[in-house]
This record gives structure tokens, C-alpha cells and sequence, in this order.
């Protein structure tokens, strides 16, 4: 019985292993966090290996675990309030003496490590706006390229369910993505230029380097603040006061969520990831997410 179950276990691990950086990211998308989507790729994984002698193959391994990995992510979803950056869950503010409310750990959106563009933090954000369902119905047909039968039965709900589902997820996300012609990829030259001017404002605590290149219409999220600011004039006087003097900020080079990142530390301590939104026209957005945790993930 022991040799069975070894027997299982390796066959199970050889052709399943591949497959979990991608279900991580797809946990990712239904969940808004990093450390909710790892939970769910291993009890994914533990389910998986326990039905693992009952597959029968009509559909292939990969089919199998994301039909687990997206029940998973469905009950997980309906357990948790949804998460998001501050941006989702109200107007900005145009006085930084405000004092910020915090959001809590499980309310926000986690960066995640990568240059896949479909995992832009405005696409996630938009992502965790829609229904559970409809959410898991956008990225197994649009993301996978299941058919619409297949969704349904995943998902236990009818086809005609499964289309009116995808019609509205689409819908809801056009409004968050930006056009294809604006995004400047992570290892671009302009990106790399827009981030090392980053890199340099603070490291030198010489902000106005940063302000020439951050549009007029920029914005700033500095989470867990829930507070967030929009244009330039307002994010400029909260980038100053955050720069200190030159040599408190450390910062390496990264790439979160298809954009242009940074880890950093401050006065030599793990401080957390900034993630800018580049566009040809200069630096659209500014994500910081104040959690020490991240540096050494994002190191891993």
C-alpha cells in the first residue's frame, strides 16, 4: 500500500509541478493577493494529489486543476471581502494633511512578481469588482480558452449563464485596461528611463527629478493608507515629504505585475514595493505598498 501511495504521489508531482506557476497566477487573478493565491495553489495541489487515482482523463491535467484550483479560489472568495486599492473604494483627496484611515491586511491588493501584462494591479483591481462567478467565467473562457459548455459544468451554472457572465466581466474590465498603444512594457527603454529617474528622486532626495516626469493627471496610492491622490500638484508636496534626506531610501529594480517595480528599504530596513504605471507620455501612477514582508518575497 505504501509503495501505491509513493507510486501516486511522484506521478502526480512529475505532471503537475510544471503547471504551478501558471495556477498561481490564476489564483492571483480571482483572489487580488499573492499569499491568498499560494494557500489556494496548495490546497489546490493536496486535493488534486487525493483525487489524483480517480482522474479518468477526459479532460486533460491541466483542465483538472483548474477546474480545482477555480473552486477553490470560489469558496475562498465567498469567505473573504473582496479586495482592493485604494482607488476602488473612494474619491481622491486633495489635502495631504488628512489623516488616513488604514485598510487591513486582507482588504487590499498584493502586488505580485512578473512581466505578464495580464496581470496588470489596474486589471486585477478591475477583475476583483466583478461577482466571484463572473470573474472565474472570464478568465476560464478568456484566459484559458475553455468552451462555454465546459465553463458551465466547472461552474455548475447553464451556457446561456456562462455568455451573459462573459458579456458583463468584459464589459466592466474595458473600462480598466488601458489602450494597448499606451502601455510601455517593463523592459522597454522608456520604462527603464521613467524608473531610474524614480530610483534616482529618492535615493538622492531630489524630487523635482521625479515631478518632470509624472503626468499632470498622475496619481498616488501609498496602501495600507485607504486615502489616495490624484494630480500632480497634490501627489508632489506627499512624494517630498516622503523622500527624506538623500541616502534614506535604497532601492533595487523589479518588475510587479507586467510594470516597472522597486523594493525598497529605508534607513537600511525592509520598507515594501513600489509599482509605477508607465505610459509614453510620462509616469501615470505610483502604487507603494508599505508591507516589509514583500521585500524578501519579491527577493525570493
Amino acid at each position: 500500500m505504501a509503495a501505491v501511495h509513493t507510486g501516486v504521489m511522484t506521478s502526480f508531482e512529475e505532471v503537475a509541478a510544471p503547471l504551478r506557476s501558471e495556477l498561481l497566477a490564476h489564483c492571483y487573478r480571482m483572489l487580488g493577493s499573492w499569499d491568498d493565491a499560494e494557500d489556494a495553489v496548495q490546497d489546490t495541489y493536496l486535493r488534486g494529489y487525493r483525487a489524483f487515482d480517480r482522474f479518468e482523463g477526459r479532460s486533460s491535467l491541466r483542465t483538472w486543476l483548474y477546474r480545482i484550483a477555480t473552486n477553490v479560489c470560489l469558496n475562498a472568495a465567498r469567505d473573504r471581502g473582496r479586495r482592493a486599492l485604494p482607488s476602488g473604494l473612494g474619491t481622491a483627496t486633495e489635502n495631504h494633511a488628512d489623516p488616513a484611515d488604514l485598510l487591513t491586511a486582507e482588504q487590499w491588493i498584493q502586488p505580485f512578481p512578473g512581466d505578464r501584462d495580464d496581470l496588470r494591479l489596474a486589471l486585477v483591481a478591475g477583475m476583483q469588482t466583478l461577482p466571484a462567478t463572473q470573474r472565474a467565467v472570464l478568465l476560464l473562457r478568456d484566459v484559458l480558452d475553455l468552451p462555454a459548455a465546459e465553463v458551465a459544468e466547472i461552474l455548475d451554472i447553464t451556457v446561456p449563464a456562462v455568455k451573459s457572465r462573459l458579456q458583463r466581466a468584459r464589459a466592466t474590465l474595458d473600462d480598466a485596461a488601458p489602450t494597448p498603444e499606451d502601455i510601455v512594457e517593463p523592459d522597454a527603454p522608456e520604462a527603464r528611463r521613467l524608473l531610474d529617474t524614480y530610483v534616482r528622486a529618492f535615493e538622492t532626495a531630489h524630487i523635482e527629478l521625479l515631478t518632470e516626469v509624472l503626468r499632470a493627471d498622475a496619481t498616488l496610492e501609498l496602501v495600507p493608507n485607504q486615502t489616495w491622490y490624484a494630480g500632480k500638484d497634490t501627489c508632489v508636496p506627499i512624494l517630498i515629504e516622503a523622500a527624506g534626506s538623500p541616502g534614506d531610501w535604497r532601492m533595487d529594480r523589479t518588475v510587479a505585475n507586467g510594470q516597472p517595480a522597486v523594493t525598497a528599504h529605508l534607513q537600511g530596513e525592509p520598507f515594501g514595493v513600489a509599482v509605477l504605471d508607465t505610459r509614453r507620455n510620462g509616469i501615470a501612477a505610483i502604487t507603494v505598498f508599505a508591507q516589509p514582508s514583500l521585500v524578501t518575497k519579491f527577493s525570493s
